[in-house]
């Protein structure tokens, strides 16, 4: 479906790709990894044409159609039903051709709408939406009506529903909840055409996908099975090659012993000079590089508190009178991990900001241990960053009580090394911006952290690295996050918001997995038949 020869790629003052290879096999779904930076989603844009390579070609079918969610979808007075239906490009066309068709044609479109089964075609887009969080209301609702996070989801929904032969996917979980992440997790997995799918999400890449391509050293190396196959295979790779490079090193020694030993003497020139020929035909074999990622710093708290940290007893809270959460009964003690599940919407937020203490509750009884402090970290803070602001800033400010060294040294235990500590906040990536702040709202060693989608913007290895920093601190932890990995392997107990409600949720990861995509199935029936939508006739 895709092929890749010899691509060579410069820009932005450094080399992306030089001389990559490699063919992805038609209906693979295939996930493309790799450190942050190293190109991905430039990657993408050379297939789609965006930009041209030095040298090299990228090519796919003539006819084959590719399909890929850049950008949310646009603001229009269009309906969401109707805007994820005109994403099929054809069936729209035939419906439209049909108005204004002469007889003798009108049975050729009947039957390519039979072909492309456009009846079932409101159905399928009610499914889709419902498994990524849209209501049926929402189907009428015009597009403006949504707000950037939820038309980034209709664009993925509308991707999914044109079912392009080669499918590109950038980090498509990043907008979406736990239990869009899961919904899609299953779509992709039956996906019908070919998929290219970059992520950092473990479970996605283990269970949706048949293939792992790599991009390390401006190469695209091709793997085959999920991620744990990748891992295992690159750790035996990396082996045989260190293993390899030893030998030859040894080898090579051993000749120039001989050659430096015997070129003089005539007796043993020819073989003397038989070695030197070996030695300039040994082929270096490159050192491995270890491509390691600075720690998470997540201190514990230097004192535990007397338990509880906090009870809730018939509380309720909300915003300007209404109530978001009601009749709370809960107990969060010195050691427990909370991973806390629900949908968009169901008030996971609005409990993450009471918790901290930064919402007050409406009424009801809260007892908060008056000592405790809170580590919060939540999405909004990454935004709300000054772009001209710099790590040093940041940190000069936070830290008053520190010099200018403390200020670096801090900031390089942070995983900021010394060239990006006076970099503005614009010119930072993503994952170096959660990490700064994830490593800041620890930094006074709290008795509480609190976590809203930590992992955005983190790599596989960041990721990995946060986990282990966690299963490390010895303090109380609410997670929410859309990385289903992260939470089975943090969390040691779940509370769901739902109904208006937080409650503890009696099963584990698997059971909350199999809850979303049977109450995914059962709702997108009632999406088929969405108020007002005008039904068309075929034949």
């Amino acid at each position: 479906m895709l092929q890749i020869d010899q691509l060579v790629f410069t820009a932005w003052g450094r080399r992306f790709f030089d001389r990559a290879t490699v063919t992805l096999p038609i209906g693979g779904k295939v996930g493309l990894v790799g450190r942050n930076g190293v190109g991905k989603s430039t990657l993408f844009k050379l297939i789609l044409g965006e930009l041209s390579p030095d040298g090299g070609d990228i090519g796919v079918p003539k006819a084959a159609r590719i399909g890929s969610v850049d950008q949310e979808h646009p603001a229009t007075p269009v309906s969401l039903l109707d805007t994820i239906l005109a994403a099929d490009v054809e069936r729209e066309a035939l419906h439209a051709e049909l108005e204004t068709a002469e007889p003798e044609r009108m049975g050729d479109i009947y039957m390519r709408l039979t072909e492309i089964d456009a009846d079932r075609a409101p159905a399928r887009a009610g499914e889709i939406l419902s498994g990524l969080g849209f209501s049926t209301a929402d189907l009428a609702r015009p597009m403006a009506e949504f707000s950037g996070g939820w038309r980034m989801r209709v664009a993925l929904a509308a991707a999914l529903f044109a079912q392009p032969d080669l499918l590109l996917l950038d980090e498509p979980t990043n907008y979406l909840d736990l239990e869009g992440a899961l919904w899609l997790e299953a779509r992709l997995k039956k996906y019908p055409h070919s998929a290219l799918i970059i992520s950092h999400d473990r479970e996605l890449l283990n269970n949706s996908v048949d293939y792992i391509l790599h991009i390390t050293e401006q190469r695209l190396d091709f793997y085959t099975g999920g991620y744990d196959d990748f891992e295992r295979q690159r750790a035996e790779k990396l082996r045989l090659q260190a293993a390899s490079r030893s030998k030859q090193e040894a080898e090579r020694a051993h000749l120039q012993s001989f050659v430096d030993r015997f070129r003089a003497k005539a007796s043993k020139a020819a073989q003397a000079q038989s070695r030197m020929k070996r030695l300039a035909k040994l082929q270096p074999i490159a050192a491995t590089i270890e491509e390691r990622v600075a720690p998470f710093t997540l201190p514990s708290p230097p004192r535990p508190l007397a338990p509880p940290l906090m009870r809730l007893e018939g509380v309720n809270v909300g915003y300007d009178g209404n109530v978001v959460l009601r009749g709370l009964n809960l107990r969060l003690d010195v050691d427990d991990r909370i991973g806390l599940l629900g949908v968009n919407g169901a008030g996971k937020s609005t409990f993450a900001k009471m918790a901290a203490g930064a919402l007050p509750i409406m009424t009801g009884n809260m007892q908060r241990e008056r000592r405790i402090q809170v580590g919060w970290f939540h999405q909004h803070q990454i935004e709300a960053l000054d772009p001209a602001d710099t790590p040093l800033d940041i940190i000069r400010r936070e830290r008053l009580d520190l010099g200018e060294s403390g200020h670096r040294s801090t900031l390089a235990r942070f995983g900021i090394g010394f060239d990006k500590q006076s970099t503005t906040v614009a010119d930072l990536s993503g994952g170096e911006r959660a990490r700064l702040l994830l490593n800041m709202v620890a930094m006074e060693a709290p008795h509480l952290l609190i976590l809203d989608e930590p992992t955005n913007h983190l790599d596989i290895d960041s990721r990995r690295a946060l986990l282990d920093a966690l299963n490390d601190y010895q303090g109380a932890v609410i997670l929410i996050t859309h990385d289903r990995s992260l939470m089975e392997l943090v969390a040691d107990r779940l509370w769901l918001a739902a109904d208006g409600t937080v409650a503890p949720f009696d099963g584990d990861m698997d059971d909350y997995a199999r809850l979303v995509l049977e109450r995914a199935g059962s709702a997108a029936p009632s999406q088929m038949a969405a108020p007002g939508r005008k039904k068309r006739r075929v034949a």
